[in-house]
């Protein structure tokens, strides 16, 4: 490692003020490794910090590397690290929490009060050349999965964590508000774990046919302008009455919540994955508790990356359709335009962060 000197780094300075620029190569603590990043992906959280310079409390208020959806290479070891060796190839787990507190203790860690996750402020993420990361939430990637797939285990993780808190079962019945990412790999966990049919809603027509391409059983166009009672009603007419087991809000939208109350059936669940512009809702509660549909959220993910390698390794799940797009890392400032500008229908960007990787 003497000789490399390159660590190109992706470092955020402000609102739409992201720089490229060398910074040294780290060395690994006894419990980390030093990982050669290979590829890594843009999330909708690294563009709004790109763009707004926050996320609720989480403001970036110095220079931050950017990035979180990763896998790499490991290089070096830190003395106490057993079960991984150079030459591994591994998805990584980008929140490292205490592992001291009651959340952790109980194995909620991602409640950890004390959570460092890449690129959350104040933390640095992973757009670089080299990284070290705590080794225990690095995951070995089997032999049947290239790095891709290994980038694209930190949204379904997402996707994972939502279904397991919904506790989806064989032969359930989902609804997935949006089809973005998340709700793109939700939909297919709903699958993987026994979901008998899965409808779909969004408001454009391109990601509602990726979804049908995924494995959705439905899809629904809803226009903009349809309150909660319009949604209800035309959901329930694609279905012919049957009530979903459990609904999934990958979009934070006050009249999705307010829907998917309405239509869930009497004992169900709706878990809300995504975070809007509308922290404050109007909810329908009233018939909710009547029915005592439980209404949770989810916050990432907890020991959901062996699940998720799993439903991949096993090809229960296909994440390739999800890629979009493929860019080098001295290119990354052109990437994270093509997400901004949705140029071409990006739903996947991958970043690819070591200088011999070829276009295939």
């Amino acid at each position: 490692m003497a000789a490399v000197q390159d660590n190109l780094t992706a470092v955020l300075y402000g609102i739409n003020d992201m720089r490229l620029e060398q910074r040294p190569i780290p060395e690994p603590n006894d419990i980390q490794v030093l990982l050669r990043m290979e590829v890594v992906g843009i999330c909708g959280s690294d563009v709004h910090y790109l763009t707004h310079g926050k996320i609720g409390p989480f403001v970036v208020e110095k220079p931050m590397v950017i990035g979180h959806e990763a896998a790499g290479t490991v290089v070096k070891c830190g003395k106490d690290v057993k079960h991984l060796q150079p030459g591994d190839r591994v998805a990584i787990e980008p929140g490292c929490p205490c592992r001291m507190c009651d959340f952790c203790k109980t194995g909620k860690y991602n409640l950890c009060p004390d959570m460092k996750f890449c690129a959350t402020p104040p933390y640095d993420g992973n757009l670089c050349r080299f990284y070290v990361h705590d080794a225990d939430f690095c995951f070995k990637l089997p032999c049947n999965m290239d790095f891709e797939e290994g980038t694209l285990i930190e949204p379904l993780a997402v996707g994972v964590h939502a279904c397991k808190r919904a506790s989806v079962k064989i032969g359930d019945l989902c609804v997935v508000f949006g089809s973005g990412p998340i709700g793109l790999v939700t939909m297919m966990s709903a699958k993987a774990m026994g979901a008998g049919k899965v409808l779909v809603t969004d408001v454009l027509d391109v990601k509602l046919e990726k979804a049908k391409q995924l494995g959705a059983d439905y899809i629904l166009k809803v226009d903009p302008s349809w309150n909660d009672e319009k949604t209800a009603k035309e959901i329930q007419s694609i279905l012919r009455g049957a009530e979903p087991d459990s609904c999934f809000d990958c979009t934070g939208g006050e009249i999705i919540v307010r829907t998917a109350l309405q239509i869930t059936k009497a004992g169900g669940v709706v878990v809300v994955i995504g975070m809007g512009a509308e922290f404050d809702m109007k909810l329908p509660l009233a018939n909710s508790v009547m029915k005592e549909v439980d209404l949770r959220g989810i916050f990432r993910y907890a020991n959901d990356y062996p699940t998720a390698i799993e439903m991949v390794r096993s090809r229960r799940v296909n994440v390739k359709p999800l890629i979009t797009h493929h860019f080098t890392l001295e290119d990354a400032i052109k990437a994270f335009e093509t997400h901004i500008k949705k140029e071409g229908d990006p739903i996947k960007i991958m970043i690819h962060t070591n200088p011999n990787w070829k276009p295939t």
